[in-house]
């Protein structure tokens, strides 16, 4: 009975939504900042020649056609193909002008050799057009959705981005640092988490397990044999989200994660005893989402930072925390929060000690 009431109501909603169409794509109709944009006038488009040729970037000689974004495109490649015999473009529905058009009609003009269709597979796309550059080609690989790059992910991240960095001799692959906890923190959604000991790792990791949340968690390999002390027989958790303060001070304070808290407590040592210096020491544990209540609070108490961590620092968990300190404690700060972290660079296992940071360069840190 209840089936059979509901299902007149059901009927009964579907046509009045029909009769009546929420309109979300509109803007309200008193609205006066939200407004749907017009490109045919926005100031950030050059509407005459005029306007393009008083950009001293774009050639001031040549003649100009109204294009749209997809039109400029097919004009960029057809350009390399018609200019280089060794450009290539592929992949997935390229030969007929893809889902967007931006490959429209080069294929006819340019043949099924240079502008050709590949299997439905991104990771395969992307290491093909990594073989077919090795060899000299020019390749593009048309990727037509960035939701699906990450499948290519592996060939982008450990073959291109690493090719001009192999040995010379041999060709071998470079390995060494690798740090992607910052490409993770970035993915709403996912914990990330990294502990500094063991005691911690077993309470960290059980609180991961219990939680219904996807986690990454981040097991520093040096630390596997290397740290060893006293660790709870029982089971028990540790609060995910929740920064750790080590050390309390009064003058700086320091944060970090993983292994290099190891480090950073030497320095702070050498640092109290040599500059006359009281250091306070955080460990985030969890690196996303942060714990900005005692980054802020610690911060605000010392009036000054320095963010420690091994990975590198462009873009990386240091630049988050930093920000965050600006945003929320800036008149608080006596002076600029320091990052100290790896050089934007691969390397192999023999340099990776002058990479990494060490004792030297965060005491160095600390007294500037």
């Amino acid at each position: 009975m209840l089936a059979r009431a509901l299902v007149p109501r059901a009927i009964a909603r579907c046509q009045q939504a029909r009769n009546n169409p929420r309109l979300y794509s509109t803007a309200a109709s008193n609205a006066r900042l939200n407004i749907p944009l017009d490109y045919s006038t926005h100031p950030l488009l050059h509407h005459s020649s005029s306007s393009l040729h008083a950009n001293a970037a774009y050639p001031t000689s040549s003649l100009s056609t109204r294009q749209n974004l997809y039109q400029a495109v097919n004009s960029a490649l057809r350009h390399a193909l018609q200019t280089d015999e060794r450009t290539l473009i592929f992949g997935e529905d390229v030969h007929f002008g893809g889902v967007f058009r931006c490959t429209m009609g080069l294929a006819t003009d340019f043949g099924s050799e240079r502008v050709f269709n590949t299997p439905l597979s991104e990771q395969g796309i992307v290491g093909f057009a990594i073989g077919a550059a090795a060899q000299g080609m020019k390749a593009i690989a048309e990727i037509q959705f960035a939701d699906y790059v990450y499948p290519a992910f592996d060939q982008l991240v450990n073959e291109a981005a690493k090719w001009r960095y192999r040995e010379g001799a041999t060709g071998g692959n470079v390995g060494g640092l690798v740090s992607p906890e910052a490409l993770f923190a970035h993915i709403p959604g996912l914990r990330v988490v990294m502990p500094r000991s063991p005691a911690q790792a077993k309470g960290l990791l059980l609180a991961s397990i219990a939680s219904k949340d996807p986690i990454i968690f981040m097991e520093p390999k040096i630390l596997y044999r290397a740290a060893v002390e006293q660790v709870p027989n029982e089971s028990y958790e540790l609060p995910l989200s929740a920064a750790d303060v080590i050390k309390e001070g009064q003058d700086v304070t320091v944060i970090s994660y993983g292994h290099p808290l190891y480090l950073c407590s030497s320095a702070i040592a050498a640092a109290e005893k040599d500059f006359n210096v009281s250091i306070k020491l955080v460990d985030l544990r969890t690196l996303y989402p942060l714990d900005k209540e005692t980054i802020l609070d610690s911060v605000k108490k010392t009036g000054r930072a320095v963010v420690v961590h091994e990975a590198m620092t462009n873009a990386g968990i240091g630049a988050e925390v930093a920000a965050t300190i600006q945003e929320n404690a800036f008149l608080t700060l006596e002076a600029p929060v320091q990052r100290l972290g790896g050089w934007a660079t691969h390397m192999g296992l023999t340099f990776e000690k002058f990479n990494v940071p060490d004792v030297t360069s965060k005491c160095i840190t600390l007294r500037l």
